[in-house]
């Protein structure tokens, strides 16, 4: 029996939930598709919380930012801990704990996913049962893709007008190309779903109308006119198992009696594998289905012992396996950090072996330097409870650590090894901020240091020419929450100047440069003599300097300083001063001084080869473009296509869903400002739309001069 599982020998005897009945879950999907409301259904459900918060009240748990609760959208990842025992199941009346984290849906702070999804075992894919995949969907999607999380899906608002379960499922199999099977069906829809059709027990779950918190269920036989129907689909959902299970595979094909909870393994086993997903449908907002929701999480998400080992990289390059067990050396990953007004610095991990207490010393590789954990607690939102210790498999916030930054390993001395830490995309978008007051000037500095410190897609940084300060993060919205947290949180009231576009500049042509750097001032002078090839390459794959010097013509110690030089002189292209990508520099020859040759010398020479060299290279300015999607009713199709096709959008794709056509169109960054306005106005407040960085498209000729006088000019007023 299930509930005869022996645990592992990984698990402390202190520890109050066995490796085996731990699951560290996230809530992921695109904006708006119910993601906090389920979190709160879960909450109220599993008895953390007695009165469930609502987002349009700005009561959720989870959203507990004031700029969350303002605007109802989350703004940074939330985690929260609770306890779940499922009737029936694999694991039936054993207490499971579930650490969640309900992340962002807003593409301006994806950073918040990456990092959450980093660290988790298992993840929510939360869907539309109206839009079904929207484009945040895709972008969630495929960032559990990257770091390999199994997952399940929860088609949420079936109460809505045109809610479509199957249809949804089908957008999940045709636009994320997964194999995608429902374990639950619907009982009705829109104002008429009223339960749901188990395809494992092949019973029915219906919901008392008359119990406003959606406890009450009654499990009946399944309605005779869903009959056919859920026998199709618990056929289907055997078939798509055998394919994972043999067990089940032999017994299907010898026409055996399947048990139950061998579905329930072969489910199970399927869901690891990473190629099958389980849906389920429900309503969070009508409280429907998220009590099958927790059971399939039980059942089918894994817990940390599921898992493949964990990737550590030692310094001679090799890889260190870590597995979760208690017994061995701590290892933990800092994914976020937060500036907490009462504690100060609260730094969140996971911990992936050993154990973490309270007054122990950690050891950062990055830093080469040790630090006290002075108290350790687990999170539930802006709440805290103090803990002595953190098991394998668990995620806490440790507080007295301060030259932490986020992605870094802390660990045992003795622990050889980083761990792999979450990547973050460059941000898109910058302007000048600066304080209303020359007294403010100490605070701003503090408080740009402090946010930058927690969210690595804001960047803070002073432009040489013009003394300025300038933000930069992934959006609009992102850097209208950054100032709204200054004026907050650190009393500090600042202007901000015109957003700024992240251009970038690339070359298209191979080019030969030299540069020297020669200074002869009485004593001993300065040289540094390097030829380089510059050569173009695909986009988006980043920049590579390659030595290829033969025959010492430049000697080994002035290899890296040329190198730096070249990376260095990339900062600022040659058309408009932006930020050079895409190329690769080869260093190919050079001259070298016995006497005034240095470092200093050599990198100069290298940041002069690269500008020659790329004069030559036939450069050319690159814009982000945008990905947007627009959801509009069909009478104002016409002039929302229109609008785009006047920002110079490329329209991709039109479908229509009910009353609703769905446009996906490219369109560049610097033609979106304002459009949430602009896309109101046009439909009357009737649209919705959403936008996420897509790629980089070379500047139209008529704009190119443009673009590079109003550089000038900001050059020019320093």
């Amino acid at each position: 029996m299930a509930n005869d599982k022996k645990i592992s020998a990984a698990n402390s005897p202190h520890r109050k939930s066995p490796l085996e009945y731990t699951r560290n879950i996230g809530i992921a999907a695109h904006i708006d598709a119910g993601k906090t409301t389920t979190t709160e259904r879960i909450l109220y459900y599993a008895g953390v919380v007695h009165k469930m918060g609502e987002v349009h009240e700005g009561t959720a748990v989870t959203d507990w930012m004031e700029q969350e609760r303002e605007r109802g959208i989350t703004i940074t990842s939330a985690a929260i801990s609770c306890g779940w025992k499922t009737k029936i199941g694999l694991f039936a009346g054993i207490n499971h704990q579930i650490n969640l984290i309900d992340t962002p849906g807003h593409v301006d702070f994806t950073a918040e996913v990456e990092r959450s999804l980093r660290v988790l075992d298992g993840a929510v894919g939360v869907f539309c049962a109206v839009a079904g995949v929207q484009p945040q969907s895709e972008t969630v999607w495929r960032q559990m893709d990257k770091y390999s999380v199994p997952r399940i899906a929860f088609i949420n608002k079936m109460d809505r007008t045109g809610a479509d379960f199957l249809g949804a499922i089908e957008s999940i199999r045709t636009k994320l190309g997964k194999n995608a099977h429902p374990l639950y069906l619907n009982i009705g829809a829109e104002e008429k779903f009223e339960g749901l059709i188990d395809l494992v027990t092949m019973k029915a779950y219906v919901y008392d109308g008359k119990d406003p918190l959606g406890e009450k269920f009654d499990t009946v036989d399944i309605p005779a006119n869903y009959q056919k129907q859920a026998e199709k689909y618990h056929e289907s959902l055997i078939e798509a198992l055998a394919d994972y299970d043999d067990e089940l595979a032999e017994k299907y094909l010898s026409g055996g009696e399947i048990s139950q909870d061998t579905i329930r393994a072969a489910v199970r086993k399927a869901t690891l594998s990473m190629d099958f997903v389980g849906v389920i449908p429900g309503s969070a907002f009508k409280k429907k289905g998220v009590q099958m929701l927790l059971d399939a999480v039980v059942d089918f998400l894994p817990s940390p012992i599921d898992l493949p080992p964990t990737k550590a990289f030692a310094d001679d390059g090799g890889i260190v396996e870590i597995r979760p067990n208690d017994s061995e050396k701590m290892t933990a990953l800092g994914f976020k950090l937060m500036s907490d007004p009462y504690v100060g610095k609260l730094v969140f991990c996971r911990v992936y072996s050993g154990q973490l207490k309270k007054g122990d010393t950690v050891y950062n590789p990055r830093t080469r330097k040790t630090e006290r954990v002075s108290r350790l607690m687990i999170m539930k939102a802006d709440d805290r409870e103090d803990i002595d210790v953190a098991y394998s498999g668990d995620i806490c916030a440790i507080i007295g650590v301060r030259g932490v930054a986020t992605g870094d390993t802390l660990c045992d001395r003795s622990f050889e090894g980083i761990l792999e830490p979450p990547t973050f995309p460059e941000p898109v978008i910058s302007m000048s901020i600066e304080p209303k007051s020359k007294a403010d000037q100490e605070k701003l500095a503090l408080g740009l240091q402090s946010l930058a410190e927690e969210d690595p897609t804001f960047k803070v940084t002073t432009n040489p020419e013009t003394g300025q300060t300038l933000i930069a993060g992934m959006g609009e919205l992102h850097l209208d929450i950054i100032r709204d947290r200054l004026f907050r949180e650190f009393n500090v009231d600042a202007t901000a100047g015109r957003p700024q576009i992240a251009y970038r500049e690339t070359i298209t042509n191979e080019a030969m440069g030299e540069g020297k750097f020669i200074r002869q001032s009485g004593g001993r002078g300065q040289y540094g003599h390097a030829v380089i090839k510059l050569e173009p390459v695909n986009r988006s794959e980043g920049i590579s300097v390659e030595n290829e010097i033969v025959g010492g013509v430049i000697p080994k110690e002035y290899i890296k300083p040329t190198q730096e030089g070249i990376r260095e002189g990339a900062n600022n292209g040659v058309v408009a001063g932006y930020p050079v990508v895409d190329f690769c520099a080869r260093i190919v020859d050079g001259s070298f001084h016995e006497v005034d040759s240095s470092e200093v010398a050599f990198r100069m020479a290298g940041i002069f080869a690269f500008k020659d060299a790329m004069k030559k290279a036939k450069p050319i300015l690159l814009e982000p473009i945008m990905r947007v999607e627009v959801s509009t009713p069909e009478e104002y199709q016409g002039d929302v296509i229109g609008d785009l096709n006047r920002r110079r959008g490329q329209i991709q794709s039109m479908e229509s869903k009910g009353a609703l056509a769905n446009i996906m169109a490219f369109v560049p960054l610097e033609m979106m400002f304002g459009y949430a306005t602009d896309v109101r106005s046009l439909t009357k407040g009737r649209a919705s739309y959403s936008m996420e960085p897509s790629h980089f498209e070379q500047v139209p000729a008529s704009l190119l001069q443009q673009i590079v006088e109003t550089s000038s000019r900001a050059v020019a007023r320093s």
